[in-house]
This record gives C-alpha cells, sequence and structure tokens, in this order.
C-alpha cells in the first residue's frame, strides 16, 4: 500500500514538472525582442569619429532646429567654441544623417573661422548630401561661394572630387563655373594629377552636354600635359 503510494507521488511530481517545463519552453519560444536604430540615419556614432563636445553640440542642434533664434545663438556661442576637428567632425555627421540644413549652417561657421582654408573636397562631400536631399539650388549658391573663395592651392584632388560631385548631380552651370574659377586662378596642368583633373572635367562636360567648352578645356589645358590628355581621353 505504501509502495503504492509513494509511485502514484512520483507520477504526480513527474508530469507536473514535464508540464511546467513545457509551459516555460513554450513561453520564451513566442518573446521577441526589437533592437538597432529605428530609421536608416544611423546612430551617432562616437570614440574616434566624434568627441563628446561634437556629440553634445550635433544634439543641441538638432533640439533647436525649429526655433531660428534658439539655432542661431546656439551657432555662435557654442559651434564658435569647437576645436577644428571637432567642428569638422560634427558637420560630416549631419551631412551622414542628412541633416543638410543644419550642415550648412555649420559649414557657414567652419568657413568663418581664422584657420581655414578653401576645402575642395569639404565642398564636393557638401554637394553629395545636397544632391541626395534634392536641395540643387543649395548647390548653386554653394558653387557661387566657391567662385569667390577660389580652388585654392594644389589641391587637385579635391578639385576632381568636387567636379565629379557636380556631374553626378547634373549641375552643369555649376561645372561650368569651376572651370571658370580654374582659369581665373590661373590653374595649370602640370603633374599626372592635374590631368585627371582635367580628363575629369572635359568628359564630365561632354556628358552634360557642353562639348564646346570641353573643347576649349582640352586646348587650354592638352598642349601642357604634351599630349598625354589626348592619349588618356580615346
Amino acid at each position: 500500500m505504501a509502495s503504492s503510494s509513494l509511485h502514484s507521488n512520483l507520477s504526480f511530481f513527474s508530469s507536473s514538472t514535464t508540464k511546467r517545463h513545457t509551459f516555460i519552453t513554450t513561453t520564451t519560444r513566442n518573446v521577441t525582442i526589437h533592437c538597432g536604430p529605428r530609421d536608416n540615419r544611423g546612430p551617432i556614432q562616437k570614440g574616434r569619429i566624434l568627441s563628446i563636445e561634437a556629440i553634445q553640440a550635433i544634439q543641441a542642434l538638432k533640439r533647436a532646429k525649429s526655433d531660428e533664434t534658439k539655432l542661431s545663438t546656439l551657432i555662435s556661442k557654442t559651434l564658435t567654441r569647437l576645436v577644428k576637428n571637432d567642428l569638422i567632425s560634427s558637420l560630416n555627421e549631419l551631412l551622414r544623417q542628412n541633416h543638410c540644413d543644419l550642415a550648412l549652417k555649420v559649414f557657414s561657421t567652419v568657413r568663418s573661422e581664422l584657420w581655414y582654408k578653401t576645402d575642395c573636397s569639404l565642398y564636393a562631400d557638401m554637394v553629395s548630401a545636397l544632391a541626395r536631399n534634392g536641395m540643387l539650388e543649395d548647390i548653386d549658391r554653394l558653387i557661387l561661394d566657391l567662385e569667390k573663395e577660389g580652388l585654392g592651392k594644389d589641391d587637385s584632388k579635391g578639385i576632381s572630387k568636387i567636379i565629379k560631385a557636380l556631374i553626378a548631380a547634373e549641375r552643369k552651370e555649376c561645372v561650368v563655373r569651376i572651370y571658370g574659377v580654374m582659369k581665373k586662378d590661373g590653374w595649370v596642368c602640370r603633374n599626372e594629377k592635374d590631368e585627371y583633373v582635367v580628363k575629369v572635367l572635359s568628359r564630365g562636360l561632354r556628358r552634360l552636354g557642353e562639348g564646346d567648352v570641353a573643347d576649349e578645356v582640352e586646348k587650354e589645358y592638352g598642349s601642357l600635359s604634351e599630349g598625354k590628355l589626348e592619349k588618356s581621353i580615346v
């Protein structure tokens, strides 16, 4: 009798344990965990890319975006205190997140700094982001500013980069303006990097339907490259 009772208790305990285990397993299997960013912009990146000061500046700018007065005050009091690397990093991060309106204001601050020298690569990054967001008129205004600044010296890589960005954005008039600035600044074709600039410019102009200007470019700079330009284009 005692043996029968013990067997019954063990069977009940085993059955209860099995049921509880099954319930736990089923419950765990139905749990769903959501993680990651909620849109395509990605999280703010820090560490080697952004300092704490740059991150705080970006967050403050985004919070003040809808209040022009507050935004202007923030730019004049906060951005101007950032060191060069933090200011440039903030600009690049805003471009990465497609906050182009804010990026234009930050870029204006960058260009007002005493240490600033014309950086065509930075202009090219601005053009690419603006084109990506359909802000084509802002591209035109940006190139007018660059026209006043000049292209700077020994920046063949930056010049070719901005020409490519403008061609990709299909801003024909802007590409022609870049050629005009090159002539005004007395730009000359001296080495292979310069030859590449001429090649990119002439090909881009033809692609945009400016064959006559492309012919002028090749006539202007082709002879300076001792025939290498003509060979590279064929």
